[in-house]
């Protein structure tokens, strides 16, 4: 399947967010923050579960669930 513009930006995006959290989880770390290292790496195990597709990138502001509305619609747009 050949992915749009949009999802290739999408995933550049929140590659390039993974990486940089690890960098600050880097430096938490080193400063022994240890409630900030902790709130960076799960920010970290968030963006690698989206990005892996185990997680969708939105939640449902109703119910609390999350949804993948926003990437249906993205993956749907015409190119």
């Amino acid at each position: 399947m050949t992915r749009t513009p949009l999802e290739l930006q999408r995933e550049e995006t929140l590659t390039y967010i993974e990486a940089m959290l690890g960098q600050l989880a880097i430096l938490a770390r080193k400063e022994r923050c240890d409630m900030l290292t902790y709130l960076i790496e799960m920010a970290h195990m968030e963006v690698s579960d989206i990005l892996r597709g185990q997680r969708p990138a939105q939640l449902s502001a109703q119910t609390g669930q999350r949804s993948t509305a926003v990437v249906e619609k993205q993956r749907d747009a015409p190119s």
